[in-house]
C-alpha cells in the first residue's frame, strides 16, 4: 500500500470504530478480516497508526477545538500526521486526492486547518494537564483520589502500548521448557518480575501459529493478571469458582496451579464466552474445569452450592481504567455500565458470590481498575456487613506459596502500569471465619 492508501484505511478504520458499539480491538479484527487483501506489513502499520490515534485523542481533539473544527476521522488523521508524526503540512496535503486509493481532496476548511498545524507539536504549553495525559472528565476527580501526586506519572504510563506477556502452563512446561520451545520459533521471551509463571515476550510475534502456543505450552494472560490467580493460592483437590470467569484467562490460571487435581467451576452471565473459553481448556490439556452459566448473580445455583467451596474468585466487571493501555478507546466511549451502575453490580455480585465460601475458605475480589469507588471502598463497604469475613494481607498469602515479596503495599495487591509494569490490578483476600467446634456435653447433660 501506499503511503496515502494506507492514510485512507486509518480513516476508514477510525470511522468503523467511531461508529460501532463494540471495543476498538474487535473492530479492528472484522475490518481486516474483511480484507484479507491488505498484507501484514500494511495491516500492522494502519492498526498501529489507528491505535496511536487513539492514544492521542485527546490532545488532538484539543487541538482541533482550538481551530474550530470538528473531531472527525480525516481531521484527527490529519492533524496526528503533522502534530505527531512532525509531517509538514504540504507533505500531507499532498497525500490528498493523489491516488486512487488516497483519501478524497482536501476541502477548504480541511486545507486551512493543515496550514495552522504546520510546525505545531501535539503538546502545547496552555493545554490542560488533564487534556495532557489523556484523562477523560469522567475519570479525573477519581483517578486523582487514587493516584495522589503520582496522577500524572500514572497516567503518562497509561499513553503506552502494553507488553506482550505469556504464562507457562505448568501441567505441560516449566520456563525453561517454554523459552527454549519458543526460540525455535524465533520468539524471544524473558522471565517476568512478579510472577514466577510469567514470561515477557519482544515484539507482537503471530503467536496463534505457534507450536508452544498451539500445544498449550504457554498462554497469553498479562503479568498482572497472572498475580490475580496466585493471591487465589488455589491447592490440588480443592472445590474453587471462578465466579466471573468470563474469557477464562484465570480459570486457566487456577486449574494449573491446581495441577489438574480437585474441581474448578466457571461461572458468567455470558455463556458464549464461557462456550469459547472451553477450547482454551482443552489446549492447555486441564480436565478439572466445569463450566456453568449463571442466569443472574443471583442464579438459584448459588443458594445450592451455599458454602461448598475453598475458594471463590470474583473478578468483578468494572471501568476497566487498568487496561487503558490496552484499550485506549475505552476512555472515551462508554461501550458498558458506567461507574455509577458499576459499583452497586460489584457490591451485589460480591454478597451473592460470597455465600459459596466454605468457613475457613476464602473469597477474592479483584477488578482491573485503578479507581477506589471500585477497591478499596467496596471491600470496605462489604466487610461492614459480613463480620464473618476478615482480610488476609497479600503478603501472608506470598509468604504460604513460597513466592517471595508480593508487588503490595499494605494489605491488598495493587498494581500500577508506571510502578509494576503491567495492567493495573487490585486483589483482596478475605477469609470466612471458621465454625467453631460445638462443645463436647458430659454424659446426661446437653451441649450449650
Amino acid at each position: 500500500m501506499t503511503p496515502a492508501a494506507r492514510l485512507q484505511a486509518v480513516i476508514d478504520l477510525l470511522t468503523e470504530i467511531d461508529e460501532t458499539p463494540r471495543p476498538a480491538d474487535a473492530v479492528m479484527s472484522a475490518y481486516f478480516r474483511a480484507r484479507r487483501y491488505i498484507g501484514s506489513k500494511d495491516r500492522t502499520a494502519v492498526a498501529q497508526t489507528a491505535y496511536a490515534i487513539l492514544r492521542r485523542h485527546a490532545r488532538l481533539c484539543w487541538w482541533l477545538e482550538r481551530q474550530g473544527h470538528p473531531p472527525t476521522p480525516r481531521a484527527r488523521a490529519l492533524a496526528n500526521e503533522i502534530l505527531a508524526e512532525g509531517k509538514a503540512a504540504g507533505t500531507v496535503k499532498a497525500l490528498f486526492g493523489s491516488s486512487k486509493f488516497a483519501p478524497d481532496p482536501l476541502a477548504p476548511e480541511e486545507a486551512k486547518l493543515a496550514n495552522e498545524l504546520d510546525t505545531h507539536t501535539l503538546d502545547h504549553p496552555q493545554m490542560p494537564e488533564s487534556v495532557a495525559v489523556e484523562c477523560p472528565p469522567w475519570a479525573e476527580e477519581p483517578m486523582r483520589a487514587a493516584m495522589g501526586d503520582r496522577f500524572a506519572v500514572e497516567m503518562r504510563t497509561l499513553l503506552d502500548s502494553a507488553p506482550l506477556d505469556l504464562r507457562i502452563n505448568p501441567v505441560k512446561a516449566n520456563r525453561e521448557s517454554a523459552i527454549k520451545a519458543l526460540a525455535r520459533a524465533q520468539i524471544t521471551a524473558t522471565p517476568t518480575q512478579w510472577s514466577p509463571l510469567g514470561l515477557r515476550v519482544q515484539g507482537r510475534p503471530p503467536l496463534g501459529a505457534v507450536d508452544a502456543f498451539k500445544d498449550g505450552l504457554v498462554e497469553i494472560q498479562d503479568e498482572g493478571s497472572q498475580l490475580v490467580a496466585i493471591a487465589v493460592a488455589p491447592k490440588p483437590g480443592q472445590q474453587v469458582v471462578d465466579f466471573c470467569a468470563g474469557a477464562g484467562g484465570k480459570t486457566l490460571a487456577i486449574a494449573a496451579l491446581m495441577k489438574n487435581k480437585g474441581r474448578v467451576v466457571a461461572c458468567d452471565v455470558l455463556a458464549g464466552r464461557l462456550k469459547r473459553a472451553a477450547e482454551r481448556f482443552r489446549r492447555a490439556g486441564l480436565h478439572n474445569i466445569e463450566a456453568h452459566p449463571l442466569s443472574s448473580e443471583r442464579d438459584p445455583w448459588v443458594k445450592r452450592h451455599k458454602r461448598k467451596f475453598d475458594r471463590v474468585l470474583v473478578d468483578a466487571p468494572c471501568s476497566g481504567t487498568g487496561t487503558w493501555r490496552r484499550n485506549p478507546d475505552s476512555r472515551w466511549r462508554q461501550l458498558g455500565p458506567g461507574l455509577a451502575e458499576l459499583v452497586p453490580l460489584q457490591a451485589n455480585i460480591l454478597d451473592s458470590a460470597a455465600r459459596l465460601v466454605k468457613p475457613g475458605g476464602r473469597l477474592v475480589y479483584a477488578t482491573c481498575s485503578l479507581l477506589p469507588e471500585e477497591n478499596e471502598k467496596q471491600v470496605a463497604a462489604f466487610l461492614e456487613t459480613h463480620p464473618d469475613f476478615t482480610v488476609l494481607p497479600v503478603a501472608d498469602v506470598w509468604a504460604e506459596e513460597g513466592a517471595g515479596t508480593p508487588p503490595a503495599e499494605g494489605p491488598y495487591l495493587r498494581l500500577t502500569p508506571a510502578r509494576h509494569d503491567t495492567d493495573g490490578f487490585f486483589a483482596a483476600v478475605m477469609v470466612r471465619k471458621a465454625e467453631e467446634e460445638p462443645v463436647e456435653a458430659a454424659d446426661g447433660e446437653q451441649p450449650e
